[in-house]
């Protein structure tokens, strides 16, 4: 089975409860994530991985609404909430989007599982070495590696990033970065902090299409360009490069 594990908790810590902001009159964060993968033509199962912790009971009862699955783990090992869910529902090939990128792009997404299918890959991804925009990353990676990952990882970012232990170990791996066809990283529609929310709120307010494509924003960005302003000069990565500092302590 092909299946998108969401991975989704309130308790952000740079915007508190974004998940749970509304993007348009009656539509979250959360459920734009879900409403974008709806869209995916190859993605067989959706699922929302949350926490056991009593504050993601506001994420359980808001996924209830859309008939989605949801699965409760783990707060701090997110790759081992990974693994769970992935073995209770018995899938095969795993994408892991965040909860963050409610613009995720679910052509994007297929072009992703069919590149991963043709070459066999253990794990894929776009944003390793980055040429998409931050907004748009899709992971895809087997059962099998996840549960190697799973048994082996040890370090905490190892443990809180999910597919770090495929960088930190490429050798034992069939890893694949997929490139843009052009170096757009430099656009970003993620939402980690206020300013990141206002400029995804305003871009969905500009486009009446649905599901919102990287094209339609590329196509918005080239007649608005002063819109990108609104988020200029993130600090990009910072959940990361807080746990690898936590790894020189561990």
């Amino acid at each position: 089975m092909i299946g998108c594990i969401i991975q989704a908790r309130v308790g952000s810590t740079r915007l508190p409860g974004k998940v749970m902001l509304k993007l348009d009159e009656s539509n979250t964060v959360l459920q734009y994530v879900i409403k974008q993968l709806q869209s995916s033509k190859l993605i067989e199962k959706i699922i929302v991985a949350t926490t056991t912790l009593d504050e993601d009971n506001k994420i359980v009862n808001h996924v209830k609404d859309f008939n989605i699955d949801i699965f409760r783990g783990s707060s701090n090992d997110v790759l081992d909430r990974y693994f769970q869910c992935a073995n209770k529902y018995e899938i095969d090939i795993i994408i892991r989007i965040t909860s963050d990128n409610p613009l995720i792009d679910p052509t994007i997404v297929d072009d992703m599982i069919k590149i991963f299918k043709m070459n066999s890959y253990d794990y894929l991804t776009n944003a390793h070495v980055r040429t998409f925009p931050y907004g748009t990353e899709v992971e895809i990676f087997s059962f099998d590696a996840l549960q190697k990952a799973w048994k082996n990882a040890t370090k905490p970012s190892e443990r809180e990033h999910v597919t770090q232990f495929f960088y930190n170990n490429s050798q034992f791996f069939k890893n694949h970065n997929e490139k843009n066809s052009e170096n757009i990283s430099h656009l970003r529609w993620t939402i980690d902090r206020e300013n990141d929310f206002l400029l995804v709120k305003s871009i969905i307010s500009k486009i009446k299409q649905r599901p919102i494509l990287m094209k339609n924003i590329i196509n918005l960005f080239s007649k608005e360009p002063e819109l990108f302003n609104i988020n200029k000069n993130q600090i990009v990565d910072e959940g990361l490069k807080k746990s690898l500092k936590e790894d020189k302590d561990y």
